[in-house]
């Protein structure tokens, strides 16, 4: 383990979950009796990444008091046949088993994946929802919403493997259709979009005030490609379209998502991972800008595991949230870390208990 102000070698770009390099820096957890709701996590089993059941209990036992866990679709473990817009449910058919599994106690008190956000394809409009009462159906108490990713841009930079969305998804009538089958069901929707398209996130959002929607990654900042070396003017473009998008009381926000490549911090390139100040530094900025707009109870911190793993070990990450939330009150942090969360999600009905700001539920 190295202090802050050690040094080492330079050493070439590491994938998430490198074990070797995300322990050459560790500290003390800070605050460690403040109940945590981890609200944005995935689960990966992939032939070169692997996050699975055993992975996030050993992050959850790392000293930070996290009561409960929020997991978000990703791909993971559809169904291998039957009509294709109903293999998404094998996601949520396999995360309700591991918080089966997590709800027994034997693994500790945190209850992983107290709640589950799936996905279906909602540009099938109506037709969507036999999609939707299957997954409730398969996770009845813990089923929370649907997460039908937007995130596209034209730079090379943000290539990936497979289809890109269509430009203006949240924008076609036909996915807006289905968009609207969610509030029937008492459903919530995730937006995974860039900043970019923050836009089209405010307009769906006043078409459908009485649908909850929860911003994922503080909008989805871009800082690779054509957007490097531009961070000032990128901060005033986001600023702007998050204080619109605050204006929408049917809108909340995750705090995090800020570690992975595409915004552009590069911390991942570094021989050694960042201390929890030098994390806190960078994305105070950001953090503090969406509190001030959304308030406490519309914010929630998210550890987006495994996939800022890239930039840093869980511990840390959770010490830079606590270090950038310091001068909050005990019942502003109890908002931020757990009782937002708790209430977007409805904890209550998977710990049988109400759940409120600030409400111990481990």
């Amino acid at each position: 383990m190295q202090t802050e102000n050690s040094t080492a070698d330079a050493r070439p770009f590491h994938r998430p979950g490198d074990r070797k390099w995300l322990e050459q820096w560790s500290e003390a957890v800070l605050e460690p009796e403040l109940p945590i709701v981890d609200a944005h996590h995935h689960l990966f089993d992939r032939p070169d990444w692997r996050y699975g059941f055993e992975d996030l209990i050993e992050d959850l036992s790392c000293g930070h008091r996290v009561v409960a866990t929020v997991y978000l679709q990703c791909g993971e473990h559809y169904r291998a046949e039957g009509p294709e817009p109903m293999r998404p449910v094998g996601e949520t058919e396999f995360v309700e088993r591991v918080a089966q599994t997590s709800a027994t106690g034997r693994y500790g008190p945190a209850r992983a994946c107290a709640a589950i956000v799936g996905y279906a394809d909602l540009t099938r409009g109506a037709a969507v929802a036999e999609v939707l009462e299957a997954h409730i159906a398969a996770a009845p108490t813990r089923f929370r919403g649907i997460r039908h990713g937007a995130a596209t841009d034209a730079d090379p930079a943000f290539a990936r493997k497979g289809p890109r969305p269509p430009t203006g998804l949240l924008r076609d009538p036909a996915f807006r259709a289905g968009f609207a089958r969610l509030a029937e069901r008492g459903l919530s929707f995730d937006a995974w979009l860039y900043h970019p398209q923050l836009p089209d996130l405010v307009d769906l959002a006043r078409a459908f005030p009485g649908t909850p929607i929860v911003l994922n990654h503080v909008g989805g900042l871009l800082g690779i490609g054509g957007y490097q070396g531009r961070r000032d003017e990128i901060f005033a473009q986001w600023r702007s379209s998050i204080l619109q998008l605050a204006a929408c009381p049917n809108v909340v926000a995750k705090l995090g998502g800020l570690g992975m490549r595409q915004c552009g911090f590069d911390f991942h390139e570094a021989p050694r991972p960042p201390s929890s100040s030098q994390l806190a530094a960078a994305w105070r900025p950001y953090v503090e800008t969406c509190i001030e707009a959304f308030g406490v109870e519309r914010c929630m911190f998210e550890s987006n595991f495994p996939v800022d793993q890239l930039s840093c070990s869980y511990p840390v990450l959770w010490n830079a949230f606590k270090r950038i939330a310091a001068g909050c009150s005990a019942e502003e942090k109890a908002s931020l870390f757990a009782g937002s969360a708790a209430r977007v999600y409805r904890l209550d009905q998977a710990f049988g208990q109400v759940v409120a700001a600030g409400t111990d539920i481990a």
